[in-house]
């Protein structure tokens, strides 16, 4: 999963529009950068828009964010989208809460949120467990696993450093596309059980069949010389008989 563009509105600190593309330079040349500002500036918030955006949650305000946290004060509406790419393509998550009339005094409606595909911009979830099951699906992230994995909440760092072996293991996977190393592992030791318990088949088989002595084999090919011999006669015999 890689971030392609955030935009935000009307989210605490951070009135009106703002957008950072990061498909763009100076963001696209750099490997690497840092979110820096004074108290309040809204560098948090930045990272709160795209967890909002993508499963509607902040982890600072809980599972359901009050407007009072998240709406600028004396606003009527906020949002957060983001635009992000993953092996299913390029995808736009988008949450948004408002008051009723927009009106900054208005009481506040239930948060909308969907997921659109680009660059069709064809809708493929508008309610919130739709959404939440398709970004589970195309990320293979749920919200839990996303701050622990990709987005360290503030104050959460050793969330991931604490989580135990098996879970940090799918983790790892999930983020950086390696699970398909396991399903082959998993695939070859499959195909290896089933070599050798074809093979033990073939050696039971092999053990059910009796070994003769020399002796005995002697014995059996004198016979068999025998009767031979014996079905040739009777061969000719019968041809003799059908000329008469």
């Amino acid at each position: 999963m890689k971030i392609l563009r955030l935009q935000l509105c009307n989210l605490t600190s951070l009135r009106g529009v703002t957008e950072i593309d990061f498909t763009r330079p100076p963001l696209s040349d750099s490997g690497l950068f840092a979110i820096t500002g004074p108290t309040g500036a809204g560098k948090s918030t930045l990272l709160d828009g795209i967890t909002l955006a993508l499963y509607g949650r902040v982890a600072r305000y809980g599972s359901t964010p009050s407007p009072d946290a998240v709406m600028s004060r004396h606003t009527g509406e906020c949002s957060a989208e983001v635009e992000f790419a993953c092996s299913a393509g390029k995808f736009r998550s988008v949450w948004q809460l408002q008051r009723a009339r927009k009106k900054a005094d208005g009481k506040v409606q239930p948060p909308k949120r969907r997921l659109i595909a680009l660059p069709d911009e064809t809708v493929i979830a508008e309610s919130t467990r739709d959404t939440d099951t398709k970004i589970l699906e195309l990320t293979g992230l749920d919200y839990e696993r996303f701050l622990r994995s990709v987005l360290l909440a503030q104050g959460d760092f050793a969330a991931f450093l604490k989580a135990g072996p098996k879970e940090r293991t799918e983790l790892l996977q999930q983020v950086t596309g390696t699970g398909v190393y396991q399903e082959i592992s998993q695939a070859a030791f499959r195909h290896a059980a089933q070599a050798e318990q074809a093979h033990a088949d073939l050696l039971r088989s092999h053990q059910a069949v009796p070994v003769l002595r020399p002796e005995e084999r002697s014995q059996h090919e004198s016979t068999l010389a025998r009767h031979a011999d014996r079905i040739g006669a009777l061969t000719a015999e019968l041809q003799a008989l059908a000329k008469r």
